[in-house]
């Protein structure tokens, strides 16, 4: 499997080079949450390749996550590591990608020496987050088909959001309880509950944003019962006018997307002000994810690819800063967060 990294490398260079801006989240995590969750997004990130690399049949791609799986849930290793790491490792182009698979032995072995409770719920979100890629697989369509498969109800991509994202939220949750006791002034029942809906906020958020990349790879994930009524079929989403006549929909699942928001700005506000690292951490996804969905509110074209409501990388760091001053103040965090809602609101009126 080439050259195995270091514990430290694993965690550090290569999470970074596979994570992108969620690096940015990591980093200011409290010491005792940064290795079970970053271990959790590599593994997860493993799974995703699985499932995203199209060179491979889909029907071979579930087998293959199936033995991630597996291997997720088993203390040992009987050859099936090996076999994916053969198949998927030499189809990356990115040479971070390969990397990462060229180092699950190492994943698995930093998984096993952590402590049991750790260790237990880190397994349980990998393969949690395996089920939501096995989804996408049985849904949708072979990315070269030519077909469009769309899901059917809402009550569907809301499960979807659960299973990607919802559930990250969770495990977030109980890590913090964990390794941060004392962080939150709720009971565990409403913060579970609360985190859950923060991870579907992003998701939702994430699925907006990337609808029209997905179209064109024969995902469909606004539901059929929602496009009926515009008169609309998932084929007709790629034609140039459609982005206006979806714009109900696309206001539709926006207010969706900030009801669970609200949920996600009463986590971090349930914080104690004294934890600045988990509230920064919490603090900067939402403050992302409402400017991207302000872009799509605002963007006459949000179903074509080539014009993705995408926050630039200078205003993450914007937000970034300004975030910082307010931070220990629950009334002017409610006030930033209430008008940058109230703002994507009325556009959806």
């Amino acid at each position: 499997m080439g050259n195995i990294p270091s514990k430290t490398i694993l965690l550090g260079p290569l999470l970074k080079s596979v994570s992108r801006s969620f690096y940015l989240t990591l980093r200011i995590l409290p010491a005792g949450m940064r290795e079970p969750i970053g271990l959790a997004y590599l593994l997860g990130r493993a799974a995703d390749t699985i499932a995203d690399t199209s060179l491979i049949p889909p029907e071979h791609r579930l087998d293959l996550l199936f033995l991630f799986r597996d291997r997720i849930n088993s203390d040992g290793d009987h050859g099936e590591l090996t076999q994916i790491v053969r198949e998927i490792a030499d189809q990356q182009i990115q040479p971070d990608e390969r990397v990462l698979f060229e180092s699950l032995d190492q994943a698995f072995r930093v998984l096993s020496q952590m402590d049991a409770p750790d260790e237990k719920a880190v397994r349980e979100i990998a393969s949690t987050l395996t089920e939501g890629m096995e989804f996408d697989l049985r849904t949708f369509p072979d990315e070269y088909s030519g077909q469009i498969v769309a899901l059917q109800e809402f009550k569907e991509l809301d499960w979807y959001t659960y299973m990607v994202a919802g559930c990250v939220g969770e495990f977030w949750t109980k890590m913090t309880y964990a390794h941060m006791p004392g962080t939150f002034r709720a009971s565990s029942e409403t913060m579970l509950e609360l985190g859950i809906r923060f991870g579907k906020a992003l998701q939702m958020t994430n699925v907006l944003r990337d609808c029209g990349k997905d179209l064109r790879i024969g995902r469909c994930y606004l539901p059929s019962a929602m496009l009926d009524p515009l008169n609309l079929s998932p084929q007709d989403l790629l034609l140039p006018a459609s982005s206006l006549r979806a714009r109900p929909l696309l206001y539709e699942l926006v207010q969706k997307a900030l009801d669970h928001f609200r949920c996600a700005a009463e986590y971090t506000l349930a914080m104690s002000r004294t934890s600045v690292r988990l509230r920064l951490a919490c603090l900067w996804p939402i403050l992302i994810g409402l400017d991207t969905l302000l872009l799509l509110v605002n963007n006459d074209d949000w179903l074509d690819p080539a014009k993705v409501s995408k926050v630039r990388r200078s205003d993450v760091y914007r937000i970034l800063l300004s975030s910082l001053p307010l931070l220990a103040s629950d009334r002017l965090l409610r006030i930033w967060l209430q008008r940058k809602m109230e703002k994507i609101e009325a556009r959806t009126r």
